[in-house]
Order: structure tokens, then C-alpha cells, then sequence
């Protein structure tokens, strides 16, 4: 049930008591205290099935307090929602309320359908006028609401697995530090199972791990989901047609492939590489930008179909990459409102993607995607939302790494063609150290029975050329040649 946001109904909220339903605040500027209390509304611990509102402007007995409202105050107040603290995302709106004796900032958050909701790893509940923290019982409670509706299906229990078919000491050692606070922690003396139940790995039912249980610690994840890993394939060409350079599986629990994905995109797809664009000078450029790489894939992994056979394929061509994961756009997203609407097909690993690090912005990745693409000389990102069972992005080798290619192909001519009038000396020189980079000058000039001072007078002509440079001192350094020779020399 909804209510309208009236100033006769806010005030009536003010003249009554404060309750489970409301919260009065005079302060402006504690984020946290907003927090919780957004939090403690969501989870609707009473069961009133009805809005809770958070009042800010006014003192514990109802009166205004002047307040400056601004802009800046009602969008960092609407940000709670969306920066990630709040897990899972309440339903709420923020309004200035005019009221007789002055303004105020109402805050009305609606019941979530699938509590327990946590502000940063605590869940927050309202006990009469008093916002506390929830114990043991609250909490079972709060589950049980939540499996009165239907649940997602990482949520549901693996019916066929078994406590010991989870890694215990990844989800111990490794994701519960970064779930709760320490003080929580250490007072944390439940069993297990309980652990992995309240944050949705677990299924105390039919005592089982859930299927965010398996997929975020599985030791044996495609025992029971057989497409659950990235497939990624390096094509020598522009088409699925050209030889197959390289591939490779990323297999395992989410907690592995997770980071191995992460590593991968910062160190292959996002290589820094020195392309030069003149005889003297080059520039540091990447085909692609590893965050929008990595947004792309967590998305991909985040959102995708768990339930089919196939893998999320990440497929890097000449000219673009492609990612395709099963499962079409999901609940309320659809074609006419993706990118600014979104939804979760699955709310428990969307939750702990964000725990470990993975998910940063729920409310514009797509948006910082293109930002960084188009920063980098790279076409926006191509979304293919007609695919039914499948969603489909290409993403194009940037431009300028396209047009700096062109760019080295010129650069070589003119420097092969600044080695065609070398003397014979300057290209023996070459020819020697291509295969002897160490050499000494001194060595050199031994090696080809010639003084040293013609020695030097070459290599300094090298070296003004941009064709040679010297890596590293006298004695432990060598010599690189940035442009070689060509086959004919």
C-alpha cells in the first residue's frame, strides 16, 4: 500500500509519537544515521507491510527546526540508494515538504521485498521508536518474509549439493571480513551455516547451500552448473572464421574467476604498448580501456542466465571484442529504458560482487563505459538488446591505436629508408648487435677490427636517428633497436 506524500500527512506524522514508522532528525549531515534508518524501514521488522519515513528538519517531539535545504542536501540524500551501502537497493523518494512552521526533507522508503537489507553489512531493524541492530531472531524472521516471495534463482537451494562442496576457509578467511564490519566479526559466534544463510549462500530448509552458494565457493561449480565460466578466444582475423590464436577458460567459483578476469584485462586486453609516431618519439597506447573491459565482464558475469548450458563468451578479434552472455534483459530493463533502468536476475551474487569489489556503481557503469571508451579513441560500446535468450556488446579497437598503426607502417618506410644510406660501417653495427644486444662499444670495435672513434661517430649518428637507443649502463645494459632492418640488409 503507498501513500501519497501530503503536508497534512507529514504533519500528522509530526504530532504523533515517533514510532517503528518514523524517524526524526535535525541533522543534515549524518549520512550514516540516514543510512541505518533508511535500512531499518526497509526491513519492515513489525511486518506493517506499509512505508516508513524518515523526517529530516525536525526534533524528537515534532517541531521544526530550520534547516538550509539545498540542492546538493536532497541528491546526497538520494544517493544512499544507489552508492552501495544499502544492500539490496531500497524502493524510496526524497521531497522538500512545505510545511505551516517551515520546510523539512521526507525520506519514505516502501517495504523491500526481499529482506534482510543491510547497511554496510549490518541490518538495521526498528524496535519501537529505537533503531537497533538485528539479533539471531530478527533475523530468522526477516528470512522468512523473504521466502514468502519468489525468490531468484541463486537464492534457491542446490538440492542435490552438501555443506562440504563449499570452500569454508575462501568464504571464512576471505568474503565474511569484507561483508561485516571487525566488531561485528568478533562477536559473531554462529554456526556456519547460519553465516552463509544470513547472507544467502545457504538454505537451512533442506540444509544445503543455495546457488550463489555454489557459484561464489564451489570446489566442483559445473558438477551442478555446467556453463558456469567464461570462454575466451584470441582470433587471428575480424571474423570467427580466422585461426584460433589463443584461448583459455576461466573456470571455478566466482571468487577465483572473479580475479583471474580482473588480472587477465589489466595485463593482455589493456597491454600498454610504445607505438611509435615519428623517427624520434613514440606514445604509450591501449586498444582498450581496462576498466570499461572489466565493467563489460563483471556485468556479464553479474547478470547472465545460470540456469542454460552455455558459457559467457569473450571473444577479442582484430578490430573489436565481443561479449555474449546467456540471458536477455532481466524484470523491469527493457529496450526502450536500458541503460537508466535495471534490474537483477541475480540479487544474492549481484550483492556479493559488490562485497568483494567487483560492482563499485549500480546506477551508471554503463554510462562510465562509454565515457572511458570515448576517451580512449574508442567507438561506443554496441549493445545488442534484440537477442532474446542472449545479450550481445562489441566494443572496437580504438581509433587512435588504429590510425597510429598506419602511422608505424610510414615511419618504418622513412627509417628503412635512412638505413639504405647508412655506410657499410653504421649497418655492420646493426646486423652485429641484432643479434649481440650486450655488446660494449669497445667489444664492437674489436669485434669488427675498426678504432673506436669511427665506432662512436656511428652509433652517435644512430642515435640522433631514433634507430638505436642504449637500455641500462656500461655494464649491464644493451642495446635496442627500435626500428630493425630490413630482411634485404
Amino acid at each position: 500500500m503507498n501513500f501519497m506524500i501530503t503536508p497534512q500527512y507529514i504533519q500528522s506524522l509530526l504530532n504523533d509519537l515517533e514510532s517503528d514508522r518514523v524517524e526524526r532528525t535535525q541533522s543534515i549531515t549524518n549520512m550514516d544515521k540516514f543510512g541505518e534508518a533508511i535500512c531499518s524501514f526497509a526491513n519492515d521488522l513489525p511486518d506493517h507491510r506499509k512505508p516508513g519515513y524518515l523526517i529530516i528538519g525536525a526534533d524528537d517531539k515534532g517541531k521544526i527546526v530550520p534547516i538550509k535545504i539545498t540542492d546538493d542536501l536532497l541528491k546526497n540524500v538520494s544517493s544512499i540508494r544507489t552508492e552501495g551501502n544499502i544492500q539490496p537497493q531500497p524502493s524510496m523518494t526524497v521531497e522538500k515538504i512545505e510545511l505551516e512552521d517551515g520546510a523539512v526533507v521526507v525520506v519514505e522508503v516502501q517495504p523491500a521485498h526481499f529482506p534482510p537489507v543491510r547497511y554496510k553489512g549490518k541490518i538495521c531493524v526498528r524496535i519501537g521508536p529505537r533503531r537497533g541492530v538485528a539479533n539471531e531472531d530478527d533475523e530468522r524472521k526477516l528470512y522468512e518474509k523473504r521466502k514468502s516471495h519468489v525468490l531468484t534463482f541463486d537464492a534457491t537451494p542446490c538440492l542435490d549439493s552438501k555443506l562440504e562442496d563449499l570452500d569454508i576457509s575462501l568464504f571464512k578467511q576471505i568474503y565474511l571480513p569484507k561483508a561485516y564490519p571487525e566488531d561485528v566479526l568478533e562477536n559473531d559466534k554462529r554456526d556456519v551455516r547460519l553465516q552463509l544463510h544470513s547472507l544467502g549462500f545457504y538454505d537451512l530448509q533442506f540444509d544445503c547451500p543455495t546457488y550463489a552458494g555454489i557459484l561464489m565457493f564451489g570446489k566442483n561449480v559445473e558438477r551442478r552448473l555446467p556453463g558456469a565460466y567464461v570462454q575466451y578466444v584470441r582470433f587471428g582475423g575480424e571474423s570467427r572464421g580466422a585461426d584460433i590464436a589463443s584461448d583459455y577458460k576461466f573456470a571455478g567459483n566466482l571468487m577465483t574467476i572473479l580475479n583471474q578476469l580482473d588480472t587477465f584485462v589489466s595485463t593482455t586486453i589493456a597491454k600498454k604498448r610504445p607505438v611509435p609516431i615519428s623517427a624520434l618519439r613514440e606514445e604509450n597506447l591501449y586498444d582498450y580501456p581496462a576498466w570499461a573491459i572489466r565493467e563489460l565482464l563483471m556485468n556479464a558475469v553479474c547478470h547472465r542466465d545460470y540456469e542454460g548450458n552455455g558459457p559467457i563468451q569473450f571473444y577479442q578479434y582484430d578490430d573489436r571484442i565481443e561479449i555474449l552472455n546467456p540471458g536477455g534483459l532481466y524484470g523491469k530493463a527493457n529496450a526502450k529504458n536500458f541503460p537508466w533502468v535495471n534490474d537483477y536476475r541475480n540479487g544474492v551474487i549481484a550483492e556479493a560482487m559488490k562485497v568483494i569489489g567487483f560492482v563499485n556503481r549500480f546506477s551508471r557503469g554503463v554510462q562510465r563505459v562509454q565515457e572511458e571508451l570515448k576517451a580512449n579513441g574508442n567507438e561506443e560500446a554496441d549493445f545488442n538488446l534484440e537477442l532474446q535468450t542472449a545479450f550481445l556488446v562489441k566494443v572496437k579497437v580504438s581509433q587512435k591505436a588504429i590510425v597510429s598503426k598506419d602511422v608505424q607502417k610510414d615511419v618504418q618506410k622513412d627509417v628503412q629508408k635512412e638505413i639504405a644510406q647508412l655506410s657499410e660501417l653504421a649497418r655492420a653495427i646493426l646486423r652485429l648487435i641484432e643479434t649481440n644486444p650486450s655488446m660494449t662499444q669497445i667489444e664492437i670495435s674489436n669485434y669488427l677490427n675498426t678504432n673506436t672513434k669511427s665506432i662512436y661517430r656511428e652509433f652517435k649518428t644512430l642515435k640522433e636517428k631514433g634507430i638505436v637507443e642504449r637500455i641500462g649502463g656500461r655494464k649491464n645494459g644493451f642495446w635496442n633497436i627500435k626500428f630493425p632492418m630490413s630482411k634485404k640488409e
